[in-house]
């Protein structure tokens, strides 16, 4: 699971956690290196089986975010089970000590509990909410603006996004705020308790991007636009071969690509002249979409899709051909083994599956390569006798007991 040249060698992090935020935050620090323990309910807590999965029900999901950890399973609705797991947050060592979490814990793993045991501990609580109320991402993004500006013109149908936006965000700040912690405790000897509420990063985005800003000042009224780009130039078009590519012209450069590729000069100059414009400014781009939108679709419509590739390539364009999830499979290089991120490793339990190690690649410490996930429950043992010095018989008293599982 680790390696004692990996960046993040040492550290050590207890994860109880479902879904996608928590997970993926242990995922992103074991990809570089930390021993992350995940405990689960016995026989798999609440996406133990989620979507996508296997024929026979294996979930791809559970998988994908668990690659890189060690799996203990343990009857967390008993006390006996609940100070089992206490025991391993509070386990020693310097590196140790630390706790993720988005399931609601209280008694003997609050905390307070927690922090008589082990002064230093650093504890990452997600919320819902800033006030501890519950939220997932699919009842946060409605909340947020982006589905009623998402979708074609003229709609006033939300479009509500598949992709679980704000539980992406935040499992990688999960990871930064551990880090963060780790690094404070380190000058000060202090522990941390850190919450972090899904909400407030939708929030703290839809800030940063000025989207809250804009409606203070009421400066522009918004509303859904198609695959348009927002604040530049950039649309989807038909090929005449009937496939769906994007366009973008955001750059100066990728605007004068553009220009180049499609040979389109004169005919923007007439819409600079027509509109009192200047096509260069991003705004003004923006403000003319659909002139230079309805422009470039009438060209490509009449080219098939290998004659606009070559003609991109010759001018660097910035596009791309939208395509599915089998597609990017079959034909991307970037989901290839010629990428050094991606693998073709097998899981135990069902073969070959595609592996994606830490996109962040190091040019002076050693990269982890992909790592399978666990079985749930598979390194259930070994942690015990390992992080609480356990011996066989108290391991076989806890199997009878059904506090961990046979």
């Amino acid at each position: 699971m680790t390696t004692s040249l990996a960046p993040l060698s040492g550290l050590r992090i207890i994860e109880g956690s479902a879904f996608v935020a928590a997970p993926l935050g242990g995922l992103t620090l074991a990809q570089l290196g930390a021993d992350v323990i995940r405990f689960d309910q016995i026989n798999g807590g609440l996406d133990f089986h989620r979507w996508p999965v296997t024929e026979d029900n294996q979930s791809l999901f559970w998988i994908g975010l668990n690659r890189g950890k060690r799996s203990i399973e343990i009857d967390m609705r008993s006390a006996a089970g609940r100070e089992l797991i206490s025991d391993l947050i509070t386990a020693p060592g310097r590196d140790a000590g630390i706790f993720l979490t988005n399931l609601p814990m209280k008694d003997e793993l609050s905390y307070e509990a927690l922090k008589e045991k082990r002064p230093d501990l650093i504890m990452v609580s997600l919320t819902g909410n800033y006030d501890g109320s519950s939220e997932v991402d699919y009842t946060v993004h409605p909340s947020f603006g982006y589905p009623l500006i998402t979708g074609p013109a003229g709609t006033n149908i939300p479009v509500n996004a598949v992709l679980p936006t704000w539980d992406l965000i935040l499992g990688n700040m999960v990871a930064i705020a551990i880090l963060v912690a780790e690094r404070k405790r380190r000058e000060s000897g202090e522990g941390e308790f850190i919450q972090i509420a899904l909400s407030d990063v939708a929030l703290s985005v839809v800030g940063a991007l000025g989207r809250l800003s804009q409606a203070y000042l009421g400066s522009e009224k918004v509303s859904a636009d198609g695959n348009f780009l927002y604040g530049a130039f950039g649309s989807n078009f038909l090929t005449k071969d009937n496939v769906q590519i994007m366009i973008v012209g955001l750059t100066p450069r990728q605007w004068s690509s553009l220009k180049d590729a499609l040979q389109i000069h004169d005919s923007l100059s007439k819409i600079e002249s027509q509109f009192k414009v200047n096509l260069n400014l991003e705004a003004d781009r923006f403000k003319m979409r659909r002139e230079i939108s309805n422009l470039i679709a009438s060209i490509i419509k009449e080219k098939s899709l290998s004659e606009l590739s070559n003609v991109f390539s010759s001018f660097n364009v910035s596009w791309s051909k939208y395509q599915t999830f089998q597609e990017l499979l079959n034909n991307d290089h970037r989901a290839s083994e010629s990428n050094p991120i991606f693998n073709l490793s097998e899981q135990q339990g069902i073969g070959d599956l595609p592996n994606i190690a830490s996109p962040i690649r190091f040019t002076n410490v050693p990269n982890l390569g992909a790592q399978s996930a666990p079985l749930l429950g598979a390194n259930t043992e070994e942690i015990l006798k390992e992080l609480l010095n356990m011996s066989g018989a108290g391991i076989q008293d806890l199997k009878q007991k059904k506090i961990i599982n046979q």
